[in-house]
């Protein structure tokens, strides 16, 4: 196929946040923070941590245990290398093993609208839906660094949060 880091779709933290307010969301929605000793000083609430690291053995873990998740958020300190690497990783991993993974995602700003949907070979995982052709891998604009600006003290979407440690970039 052609994914690739530019052709992931992004969604922004102001998106990503309507969405983990809407109470169905959380649980249609996982949240993968790659950051390694960087994961200290707070992060998006109910995500899972998974350090790039790890993902050697992590990775087709997270695809079998998401699998029926619509959407899954990958992102790091900035998404601009370890975030949309992972991500990258976690679709292709996906793809492998036969899974769908989907490129189109309404609120999702940027540079992914381009890439078009792409699904499995055989039937999407869509759940009754007949649009969802796969899973929606996506990167968080920004990443945490963006995230904690807007969001740090709102204790509804942000958890551990450590203000001193964000202060000085």
């Amino acid at each position: 196929t052609n994914l690739s880091k530019s052709t992931l779709p992004r969604i922004t933290p102001q998106s990503l946040a309507s969405l983990l307010r809407t109470p169905s969301a959380p649980s249609n929605i996982a949240i993968i923070d790659v950051r390694d000793s960087d994961f200290i000083g707070g992060h998006i609430k109910g995500c899972i941590n998974a350090p790039t690291s790890t993902h050697d053995y992590a990775l087709p873990e997270l695809v079998r245990k998401l699998d029926g998740k619509e959407m899954v958020v990958f992102h790091c300190a900035l998404s601009q290398q370890r975030g949309p690497g992972s991500a990258l990783r976690y679709a292709r991993e996906r793809e492998r093993v036969g899974m769908g993974v989907e490129l189109e995602v309404e609120g999702g700003e940027g540079k992914g609208k381009k890439g078009g949907e792409v699904g499995s070979e055989g039937e999407g995982e869509g759940q009754g839906k007949g649009v969802v052709k796969g899973q929606k891998v996506v990167v968080l604009e920004g990443g945490f660094s963006k995230w904690q600006e807007l969001y740090g003290e709102d204790e509804e979407l942000t958890e551990g949060y450590q203000k001193d440690i964000w202060e000085f970039g």
